[in-house]
């Protein structure tokens, strides 16, 4: 006769599955927690730039180690001429007072310094039917501007953004290094400026995009990824414990069988 098998052994496949699954939801929840610290900092930084008294931008001596950490989100001032013939069209969407967010594109205009040197303007929101420069002649002011706003980072490009259509001057990523190469130009700042609300002639664009307000949603995550931990423990732990019970190792109990009854007159 062979040896019954060890309860502890069926345990060990089913265990060390709970403990990596385990694993797994804990580390999301502490890294919705991290997340959590980073878009606080995120949001206080933002807030600071838009309130905050305007600068100058990075000079151009240290354009080559520009870092975002360092310099993003801060306010600054700058003079220079647009360069309107080179503006690109960016797809993105707008914020709207009713509904769903308005479709259209962001324009991005080379702002061309005192210098020489290039440094590509997010002027603000146009929707899809104002694409079209002729559409809205006011917009294009000549000679020297002014531009108060925000430093911005090139946008990454993630794996689902379609590619760049410099050809039909669509772009679908905030990438001023790469509009700048397209549109020919060179010496430009490796970041963009985000000009902010202040009213364009005609209306449009639009500017002051960024918002201070963004949602911060990382807490109920954690919670909800702890949540599914805790739960997996209750649900392993009472696994083992029918498993391991003494209980489970009892025969099962024989079912009374009844005889028929006998025939009449047997």
């Amino acid at each position: 006769m062979t040896a019954a098998r060890s309860p502890w052994r069926s345990l060990l496949a089913p265990g060390l599955a709970a403990l990596v699954a385990l694993a797994i939801l804990i580390g999301l929840g502490t890294w919705q927690l991290q997340r959590k610290v980073w878009k606080e900092d995120l949001i206080a930084r933002i807030a600071a730039g838009i309130h905050g008294e305007p600068g100058e931008i990075l000079p151009e001596s240290a354009w080559s180690g520009w870092r975002a950490d360092a310099d993003e989100f801060r306010r600054v001032r700058l003079t220079g001429t647009f360069l309107h013939d080179r503006e690109a069209l960016v797809h993105g969407l707008a914020s709207a007072q009713r509904g769903a967010p308005a479709q259209g594109f962001y324009l991005f205009t080379p702002l061309r310094l005192a210098s020489g040197a290039t440094v590509i303007v997010n002027r603000g929101f146009v929707p899809t039917e104002l694409r079209d420069p002729a559409s809205r002649p006011h917009s294009q002011p000549p000679g020297e501007a002014t531009v108060t706003g925000l430093v911005r980072a090139p946008q990454p490009r993630a794996w689902f953004t379609p590619q760049d259509l410099p050809s039909q001057n669509r772009w679908f990523t905030r990438d001023p290094s790469s509009i700048a190469a397209a549109k020919g130009l060179d010496r430009t700042a490796p970041f963009y400026v985000e000009a902010d609300a202040t009213p364009n002639p005609g209306g449009w664009p639009r500017g002051g995009q960024t918002r201070p307000d963004l949602p911060n949603s990382h807490l109920q995550y954690a919670l909800t990824w702890y949540g599914l931990a805790l739960a997996l423990a209750a649900v392993f732990g009472t696994f083992a414990w029918r498993r391991l019970s003494p209980r489970a190792d009892l025969p099962a109990r024989p079912s009374r069988v009844r005889a028929p009854p006998l025939p009449a007159g047997g």
